[in-house]
């Protein structure tokens, strides 16, 4: 059988964060300067049936039936094989790559299991619909996550910017005009799941609070949605700022977040705010196509460890 290659783009949340777990609307996109891959190989030589996971990144090279079940990739790979009723692999190699920073808002362990499963379903001569890749991939980030949302396996899945509401149908859309993004890493590991535990507990001890929060989010979500469709990233900018106040008093920013989201505000940008869970990872900031590099080079001397510069269109 032939090598199969497949591919996953990262992501950013752009408005939602922590209050789409609560039923609130968010709206994210893909990121493709970032990704993660997945090559399958056949090994004709090795015995039938026997599947070798490499994961460099992780320092992982096992067996598939030495690993746990609630390992994530062993498990993406049970998934399909018990979504396309295939008894299991032929004996391969799956080598997993991923050039998207680890813990840092940029989905990396969503694009890590949409690029497992397209390429493991693709290999059986049975390619995933996005629907059905994600479906999937959520069940795998409830090992990342806990209590994920299922943002960011739908957007990565279907690689097109969408507005989400938890159980409610997907909604992908397309902006007016190009936006112009530059992503700024703190450098600072922040697993999801941490943040989402800690925005539970404070809103069990303060319900009332923390509601009004996650319906002044939704609000912002809905009110961008428009914005974006009617191509005024000035308004959309303002909106930013508005959203990083309510992830502040939501507790999920950081000093190193406020002072990336600052220096790109003082160098030009539209808007600027965290993305994703928050405490660390990145931050994004809006600005037009000609200050890009601009903005990247103020992040950079504010202590950003790296910066990407991605147009969501």
């Amino acid at each position: 059988m032939p090598a199969v290659r497949a591919h996953a783009p990262g992501k950013v949340i752009l408005f939602g964060e922590h209050a789409v777990v609560y039923g609130r609307a968010a709206i994210a996109a893909p990121v493709q300067q970032v990704r993660a891959t997945t090559a399958v190989m056949a090994e004709p030589r090795l015995p039938a049936g026997q599947v070798r996971l490499q994961a460099p990144d992780i320092h992982l090279d096992a067996l598939l039936d030495e690993l746990p079940a609630w390992q994530p990739l062993a498990l993406a790979v049970r998934l399909v094989l018990g979504e396309l009723r295939a008894p299991r692999l032929p004996a391969c190699t799956l080598r997993i790559t991923s050039t998207i920073p680890v813990a840092s808002g940029l989905g990396s362990g969503a694009a890590v299991t949409v690029s497992l499963l397209r390429a493991v379903s693709t290999f059986l001569g049975q390619p995933l619909e996005p629907s059905r890749l994600s479906a999937l991939a959520y069940e795998v980030e409830k090992i990342h996550h806990g209590t994920p949302s299922g943002i960011d396996n739908t957007v990565i899945a279907f690689e097109q910017p969408v507005f989400f509401v938890r159980g409610q149908p997907l909604e992908t859309f397309a902006p007016a005009v190009p936006l112009h993004l530059v992503i700024g890493d703190t450098g600072v590991s922040s697993p999801t799941a941490i943040a989402v535990g800690d925005v539970r507990r404070a809103w069990q001890a303060a319900p009332a609070e923390y509601e009004a929060l996650f319906d002044r989010a939704d609000r912002i979500s809905r009110q961008a949605r428009s914005e974006i469709e009617r191509g005024d990233p000035t308004a959309l900018g303002l909106l930013m700022v508005e959203a990083q106040e309510v992830l502040k008093s939501m507790g999920v920013s950081s000093s190193d977040l406020d002072r990336l989201v600052a220096a790109s505000l003082a160098a030009g940008a539209l808007g600027a705010k965290l993305s994703g869970g928050g405490r660390g990872g990145n931050m994004i900031a809006l600005v037009h196509s000609g200050a890009a590099s601009q903005v990247a080079a103020a992040l950079e001397a504010a202590g950003a460890v790296r910066t990407i510069i991605t147009v969501i269109q």
